[in-house]
């Protein structure tokens, strides 16, 4: 009999840790704590510290003992099991959400399929399995529309602390779903022949990526976009379907790099200066709408991927605008400087001459004479 009771205890300690993915031990601290709290229940008053709850972890039996003396009262097993419950389940929800909380700080960075569950103000709650993800505003695409049960692949970004204890805080917008989903999506990104250097990105509307090779032989950027585009294409569908994706090869040459990063635009003459971080590019007429981009998004993902301060200019009269070009129109804007001195000057002369007229007409009238001015009144 005893037997029997050791093994039906101990069965359903094991499966009460396996269950809930906790430690058998942390378990056996749970009761004996919700055991201690049904007694304190029954006699209000008592210090805590002075009670110690011993529990058989054999058959499950558990005493009372104050100061090294048995101080159970009789029935009492039934007693704090009936009280003890709730408490039980709550501090196994606590471990279990511990454990839950532990499981996904190591897959930071990652991604995870998720449901919509519902709205929580302009929060979206989402189901990722064994807990609950929270999609903040920020982290939303800002022209995808979301629904109830829709499921969507998501960015784990962090466990974050909130009003209800942890949070699991997961994004569609963060730049690092569009690197995921590449790695997903790309075997030689997957298997570390190609690397992803960089990411830019302005959800819902344009990507751009930098990868480079460490194998001899292997396109990065034909890797990334796949025969037909299939590969980049794969990713835009998992993003919405609406953002484009630029893939360009990274490259140690900061000029021939900020020149890829401003794609589709072409024939472009870059000059870096690398101290200030700045880059001067010239474009041609038809190409400088594209290398500046609607709204200057363009050059706007190019300074973000490249960390350069990017300043586009367009080519006056088929010249680039260069430094050395712009030394003409300071002649000329010299010459007209000049020229307006010069018409300033001959206005001052007339001014002179004009004051020296009115001057002379005063002088010839003379101020009347009393007797003048009694006979006109």
């Amino acid at each position: 009999m005893p037997a029997v009771q050791r093994s039906e205890f101990t069965l359903a300690l094991n499966q009460v840790a396996a269950e809930r993915g906790i430690d058998a031990n942390v378990v056996l601290e749970t009761v004996r704590q919700a055991i201690l709290a049904a007694y304190r229940k029954d006699h209000p008053g008592i210090e805590a510290e002075e009670y110690e709850v011993k529990l058989n972890s054999q058959n499950g039996e558990a005493q009372i003992h104050h100061k090294g003396v048995d101080v159970t009262p009789p029935g009492f097993g039934r007693i704090a099991a009936q009280t003890a419950k709730q408490v039980i389940l709550q501090k196994i929800r606590e471990a279990e959400k511990s454990a839950i909380i532990g499981d996904f700080s190591q897959r930071i960075g990652t991604v995870i399929n998720g449901m919509v569950l519902r709205f929580d103000g302009p929060n979206i709650i989402v189901d990722i399995g064994k807990a609950e993800g929270v999609m903040p505003p920020q982290e939303q695409i800002p022209n995808e529309h979301y629904r109830l049960n829709q499921r969507l692949v998501m960015y784990l970004v962090e466990i974050r602390e909130g009003l209800r204890g942890s949070e699991v805080i997961v994004s569609r917008a963060h730049k690092g779903l569009v690197s995921a989903l590449l790695k997903r999506e790309v075997p030689e990104v997957a298997q570390g022949s190609v690397i992803i250097r960089e990411v830019a990105r302005e959800a819902g509307s344009r990507s751009k990526v930098a990868v480079y090779s460490t194998q001899s032989g292997v396109d990065p950027v034909g890797s990334c976009v796949g025969q037909k585009g299939v590969r980049v294409q794969a990713v835009i569908n998992e993003l919405g379907g609406t953002e484009k994706i630029d893939v360009i090869q990274w490259n140690e040459d900061k000029a021939r790099l900020i020149a890829a990063a401003l794609s589709p635009a072409k024939d472009l003459s870059v000059t870096v200066d690398e101290e200030k971080q700045e880059a001067r590019v010239v474009a041609p007429d038809d190409q400088l709408s594209l290398a500046i981009g609607r709204e200057g998004q363009n050059v706007r993902l190019a300074s973000r991927l490249t960390g350069y301060k990017i300043e586009i200019l367009g080519k006056n009269e088929g010249k680039p605008v260069s430094l050395e070009a712009e030394q003409p129109v300071a002649e000329s804007s010299t010459e007209e400087s000049v020229q307006s001195e010069e018409s300033t000057e001959a206005g001052k002369e007339e001014k002179k001459s004009e004051k020296a007229e009115t001057k002379e007409v005063t002088e010839e009238v003379e101020p009347e004479t009393e007797e003048q001015k009694e006979s006109r009144v």
